[in-house]
């Protein structure tokens, strides 16, 4: 199961620690979804999502205002014996005192921020959506075209890299070269990004390892991109028959998700950048609502109808 630690929550939502005595070394978040225990302050914590980050907002703040200090020390008690991940204030507001005893000796960690609640709990849930989604890891290069997310594949040298380096520098941005990790934060959508030892390099057989960043500009590199076409380059076969229509799409499954997929084939003089473009931008036409296929077939038949 993937699980994220606390501490890069707290660096990347610049969260304030309200209990620095609090180890976060073995604290993770398992779940990308968050609670708001409106009812748990009540006293109910029948289906009580312990396993969340619990956030009070203002409208919580407000009631724990209200109640008595009795009934508010039980109700601490019992939500934090639940080994709650952690507890995120918002709008930089300030918990009791005897809320954050309690927590520092049952070990939960506390937090503050001052964005908004809704803002906070939005940005926070896109973010864990994309860490804890399931996650592959596929040999092959991830480039943004036109805003299109292009995955080429193929067999090693057959030239992967060297298309991704012509497209950057037709101002195209690069994602990841080699390996490509591949995760699904919906039932639509997948995020490529690449791993952190090889992020901005590219690997050219003869050459080396080029650092595209350094040599293009921050311009040319993207973290991440979502996943929308992939290109997968073979060696021309002459005894094969290839697409020459494109009237049916194709599609390669990743993690349940299917994506359109074209099969091109590699022979001298093909230039591989002008037609991932060329496809890319193709694509973008198809998902506005044209077909050049289908509008060549209707141009075929009405031709043939007038004869």
């Amino acid at each position: 199961m993937s699980k994220i630690e606390i501490q890069k929550i707290v660096e990347k939502m610049n969260l304030k620690n309200l209990t620095p005595d609090v180890g976060l070394a073995d604290k993770y978040v398992e779940v990308p979804d968050i609670n708001r225990p409106a009812l748990q302050l009540t006293g109910f914590f029948d289906h009580f999502d312990a396993e969340r980050v619990q956030i009070i907002g203002y409208v919580e703040y407000t009631f724990l205002e209200q109640m008595d200090e009795a009934t508010k020390i039980k109700v601490y008690e019992t939500l934090l014996a639940y080994k709650i991940p952690c507890i995120i204030f918002c709008r930089a507001l300030k918990p009791d005192q005897e809320l954050l005893e309690k927590a520092q000796e049952l070990d939960v960690p506390i937090f503050s921020t001052e964005m908004k609640t809704s803002a906070f709990t939005a940005e926070l849930i896109r973010w864990l959506n994309v860490q804890l989604a399931p996650c592959i890891s596929i040999h092959g290069v991830l480039v943004d075209v036109y805003g299109v997310g292009v995955m080429i594949m193929g067999e090693s040298g057959i030239g992967k890299s060297e298309a991704a380096l012509e497209l950057v520098r037709r101002g195209h941005r690069l994602v990841s070269d080699d390996v490509v990790e591949i995760r699904k934060v919906s039932d639509d959508t997948l995020v490529g990004t690449a791993p952190d030892v090889t992020k901005h390099f590219i690997e050219l057989r003869g050459i080396g390892i080029v650092d595209v960043k350094m040599l293009y500009g921050v311009q040319s590199v993207r973290e991440t991109q979502n996943i929308e076409l992939v290109i997968t380059l073979e060696d021309w076969d002459r005894e094969k028959k290839y697409d020459r229509l494109g009237m049916e799409e194709q599609y390669t499954e990743f993690l349940g998700n299917k994506v359109v997929c074209h099969q091109l084939p590699i022979r001298p003089g093909r230039n591989l950048s002008i037609i991932v473009e060329t496809a890319a931008i193709n694509y973008r036409q198809k998902k506005m609502g044209y077909n050049a296929a289908e509008e060549l077939y209707k141009r075929v038949q009405r031709n043939l109808a007038k004869k």
